[in-house]
C-alpha cells in the first residue's frame, strides 16, 4: 500500500485521496521544467492531482503557479496540500475540466502529466481510471487546451510513455507547436527507454537535442545525473 503521505525537502504532498501517488518520472518532469522557468512567468499545471508539480515548479522560481483537477476528492487534497507551504500566496487551484473550463489569463508556461494509458487494460477504479487511462481527456483534446490557454510566446511541458511520444508529436505539430527537447528516461542503463519528456514552443527552433537520463546504475544507486537532477527535492540527496 502507497504511504499517505510523501516528504520532500521543502514540502509534503499527502496523496491517500488521489489516484495518482508520487512516482519517480512526475519527479524528473517537475524537476526538468523547474529550473528553465523564468521568475515573472505565470505557469499552468494541467491535471494537478496531488499538486506534486505545481510545488516543484514554486519551490524552484518566483512564478504563480495555477493547477486545474477535475477529480473533486483529488482536487480536495490538492487544495490542502498547496496552502501548507512557503509559496501558498503564489498557488492557486481550481476544480473543473481542462477542455471547457475559462481560466484568468493566458499562461507562459503549461505543464502536464496526463492520463496515457490509452491502448491498455483500464484499472478497476473509476477516479484511478480518469487518472491513468485517457477515458475523459485524449491526446487531441489535450494538445487543443494547451493551445487555448497559451500565450502566443507560450511553451509547454509534458510526460508520455516513450511508445506513444512520436503521436503526440505529430499532434503538436499540426496544432502550429515545434519541438525544443526531448528528454528520454530509461531505469537502468539496460532498460530501454520507458518515458518521453517534450518540450515545445509556438516557435521553430532550428534544432531540437535529446537527452537520456538514466535513474539507476546497474549496481544500483541513483546516477550523478539523476542525483543532480532531484537533490533539490528529495530527502536523502
Amino acid at each position: 500500500m502507497a504511504n499517505s503521505y510523501f516528504q520532500f525537502k521543502q514540502f509534503t504532498i499527502h496523496q491517500d485521496q488521489c489516484a495518482m501517488k508520487v512516482c519517480t518520472d512526475a519527479c524528473i518532469l517537475g524537476a526538468w521544467f523547474a529550473a528553465k522557468i523564468p521568475d515573472y512567468y505565470n505557469v499552468l499545471d494541467m491535471g494537478s492531482g496531488t499538486g506534486l508539480l505545481m510545488m516543484m515548479v514554486a519551490q524552484q522560481s518566483q512564478a504563480e503557479v495555477h493547477g486545474i483537477e477535475i477529480d473533486l476528492a483529488a482536487y480536495k487534497q490538492l487544495k490542502e496540500n498547496v496552502s501548507q507551504n512557503g509559496w501558498k500566496d503564489r498557488l492557486r487551484v481550481f476544480p473543473g475540466d481542462v477542455r471547457t473550463f475559462s481560466f484568468p489569463r493566458k499562461y507562459n508556461f503549461i505543464i502536464s502529466n496526463p492520463p496515457f494509458f490509452e491502448n491498455d487494460l483500464p484499472s478497476d477504479a473509476d477516479a484511478e481510471q480518469v487518472a491513468k487511462h485517457s477515458k475523459l481527456l485524449k491526446l487531441e483534446e489535450l494538445v487543443q487546451a494547451i493551445d487555448d490557454n497559451l500565450d502566443t510566446e507560450g511553451s509547454f511541458g509534458v510526460l508520455l510513455p516513450y511508445q506513444r511520444w512520436t503521436y503526440f508529436h505529430e499532434l503538436a505539430i499540426r496544432q502550429g507547436f515545434h519541438l525544443v527537447e526531448n528528454l528520454l528516461v530509461k531505469h537502468t542503463p539496460k532498460h530501454p527507454y520507458f518515458r518521453s519528456i517534450l518540450h515545445y514552443s509556438r516557435h521553430k527552433e532550428n534544432f531540437a537535442p535529446e537527452f537520456e537520463l538514466v535513474i539507476q546504475q546497474e549496481e544500483g544507486g541513483y546516477t550523478d545525473d539523476f542525483t543532480e537532477l532531484l537533490k533539490p527535492y528529495y530527502l536523502y540527496l
